[in-house]
């Protein structure tokens, strides 16, 4: 009987063991659990508190930067100094977040040290794209709401990001442009300067009147009330071609003025042209005809012939007849 006493004692004892452990693990894992949640709770909340603080951050950026003279009206450097505040701001919170939910983060930061090389050349475009920006607000070769051509592509800067430039041209399609591209590029700021000078082109015949011509085309750039008195509009020959006379009228207008009031000069100086009675010139295509093997006119002339070495004239060819037939016509 008693052999038997001792394997229960022993199989109570160790089921004893185990329900302890049991509970040991689940007190455990209940309480890994609740700071689990815990510090997701507060992890969520820095993150709404980060987004918060962002908006606020960038508020006070832009009202701080607003009492300075020099960046009151330029919604360039509002906008750029607004999105790296913004960016600095959730860089700090997302860091924070990571360290409440238990990352460490000064492993994660020595990791990103020892591969900044690779991270550099990996990135290294987005990085120019940033340095560009950079510069470009500095420089500032041109502000938000200018209009300005960058290869080739003429539109209105609607903003200027930490990485792009966007636009819109005048059909209203919106144009990106890496910056790095904008910089290392031509910048053409159609819109940086007051004034424009415009400046047409007409062609009018080699019996023309030249300087009524030259009084028509400054009587109807003159005329206009968006073009400017001073400096005075100017027109005079500039090319003498092949069948016409060039003739160049320049005006200066206001930049917010040039597009219409170029239009509206262009058709008064045609109108202009015309009442002077002053003819453009265009090219003429006039057809002459050729049978093979009939003399033209030029040819059955006395003399048309080739003179050989000899001296004695020759029958020509019938290129030679086609030639002689085009200048006849």
């Amino acid at each position: 009987m008693s052999s038997l006493v001792a394997p229960l004692n022993e199989a109570v004892t160790a089921g004893q063991k185990a329900a302890a452990l049991d509970a040991a693990m689940i007190a455990k894992l209940t309480q890994m659990a609740g700071d689990f949640a815990i510090n997701l709770t507060i992890a969520v909340i820095i993150l709404i508190v980060t987004v918060f603080a962002s908006r606020w951050a960038c508020g006070l950026t832009r009202r701080a930067l607003s009492r300075v003279r020099g960046f009151r009206h330029d919604p360039t450097v509002l906008s750029f100094a607004v999105q790296v505040v913004r960016v600095l701001v959730y860089i700090i919170g997302f860091i924070a977040v990571l360290q409440r939910l238990g990352v460490q983060t000064t492993s994660i930061i020595a990791v990103l040290g020892a591969a900044s090389l690779a991270v550099g050349l990996a990135l290294q475009g987005t990085l120019s794209n940033v340095a560009a920006g950079v510069m470009l607000l500095i420089l500032r070769p041109y502000r938000v709401g200018d209009l300005i051509d960058v290869g080739g592509r003429v539109g209105k800067v609607q903003r200027l990001d930490l990485f792009l430039t966007q636009m819109s041209d005048a059909n209203n399609v919106k144009i990106v442009v890496p910056n790095a591209k904008v910089f290392s590029d031509t910048i053409l700021n159609l819109s940086g300067q007051k004034t424009r000078r415009m400046e047409v082109k007409f062609n009018v015949g080699y019996g023309a009147n030249l300087n009524a011509a030259r009084e028509a085309l400054i009587g109807a750039a003159s005329a206009h009330p968006q073009v400017l008195p001073d400096p005075e509009p100017w027109a005079g020959v500039t090319l003498l071609k092949d069948s016409s006379v060039e003739m160049t009228l320049q005006a200066w207008t206001k930049s917010d003025d040039y597009w219409q009031a170029k239009a509206d000069v262009l058709q008064a100086a045609k109108e202009a042209l015309d009442a002077a009675g002053l003819e453009i010139p265009f090219p003429h295509q006039v057809a002459v005809p050729y049978a093979k093997g009939r003399p033209s006119r030029a040819s059955a002339a006395p003399g048309a012939g080739r003179k050989t070495r000899s001296g004695k004239a020759s029958d020509p060819s019938p290129g030679d007849a086609h030639q002689d037939s085009g200048g006849e016509g």
